[in-house]
């Protein structure tokens, strides 16, 4: 029991690994081994060693290395429980750093996307505001327009008109007195003389009405298309066929209507190549819808030029009263079809 005691106090637990000291242990076993065998032909041997102190010996060596394997097994877990923290402290910077870069990236695109969407909206509000500019630019010029032709329309017809009328009375004066002497030849000059005049005064009206219809302020819509159909019909040698009810519209929408029927007119003249039209003025729910039919050649609605100055200009003219216009095809054998709605 005292060589046990002594050598388990002697060995040191420093925890150099369980190899050096498994060898330190079996040097330690071969050692004892040879001192046995030494002391086997000795006379003391039985004195020194007993049976029982040997298995003592042994017992105390085997506890030993089952200190030392527990002790390898213990600092073997420690370094695994060490290394499994780190790769997890590792693995949790890891996760939170990505975490953070999503969050930077989030909230970096959702100040592009608010910085998108308010560019938008002043883009948006900016073209709004072009867009009134130049609608109400537009019907500015319209009206100022409108009122240089009444202003040059009142001048042809006041100071023009009286100039050639009273050329002609005059002219009508000295021919009757030329009668009476039988002067064929002055007679024949101021016969052409008459017929020029005559011909003047009706190029002033023309343009006059041209300028501004004296038949829509002085006779109302339904009679000013009257007239402008049948002056149509006679230049254009083509059939008009009108179906006209009474409407009551402001100035401004009579003469939207006006303008539309007139341009129509001009655009089958010139395009369309047809036989027949037909003008219907009619007067439905809350508002006036007019409609100009022919059976020309028409045309597709993808050909339509929207910079078309006659198309744009009527396609506003109906807009600003408010309105709304419709360009198609007359019917299945062709034409065009040009229909426009204006509110009371």
């Amino acid at each position: 029991m005292t060589v046990a005691t002594s050598s388990r106090s002697k060995i040191p637990h420093q925890g150099l690994g369980i190899w050096p000291r498994f060898v330190g242990l079996a040097l330690c076993s071969c050692l004892i081994l040879v001192v046995i065998l030494q002391l086997n032909d000795t006379q003391n041997f039985h004195e020194l060693f007993t049976q029982l102190e040997l298995k003592q010996t042994m017992g105390a060596l085997g506890e030993l290395l089952q200190l030392e394997r527990l002790q390898a097994q213990s600092e073997r877990q420690n370094w695994l429980n060490a290394a499994m923290g780190l790769m997890v402290g590792i693995a949790g910077f890891g996760l939170w750093f990505l975490l953070k870069r999503v969050e930077q990236l989030r909230l970096q695109d959702e100040q592009g996307f608010l910085h998108a969407s308010e560019e938008q909206a002043r883009l948006e509000a900016l073209l709004t505001e072009r867009s009134d500019s130049l609608a109400k630019l537009a019907t500015h010029l319209q009206n100022v327009r409108e009122e240089e032709r009444g202003f040059l329309a009142r001048e042809l017809h006041d100071e023009l008109g009286a100039l050639l009328t009273a050329a002609k009375f005059d002219v009508a004066r000295v021919k009757a007195k030329l009668e009476a002497q039988q002067i064929d030849l002055a007679m024949e000059r101021l016969s052409h003389l008459t017929q020029t005049l005559n011909s003047g005064i009706a190029l002033k009206r023309r343009m006059v009405e041209d300028l501004r219809p004296s038949s829509l302020d002085n006779l109302g819509l339904v009679a000013a298309l009257e007239i402008l159909a049948r002056e149509f019909s006679e230049g254009a040698k083509l059939p008009v066929h009108t179906q006209l009810e009474e409407v009551k519209l402001s100035t401004d929408s009579a003469l939207t209507v006006y303008r539309l029927v007139q341009e129509s007119l001009t655009n089958i003249a010139k395009h369309a190549q047809a036989k027949k039209v037909d003008i219907e003025l009619s007067q439905t729910q809350g508002g006036v819808k007019v409609v100009v039919t022919d059976d020309g050649v028409g045309f597709p609605a993808s050909s339509i030029n929207p910079k078309s100055h006659g198309l744009a200009g009527m396609h506003h003219r109906v807009t600003s009263a408010g309105g709304q216009l419709r360009i198609s095809r007359g019917g299945p054998e062709g034409g065009t079809r040009v229909e426009a709605y204006l509110p009371f």
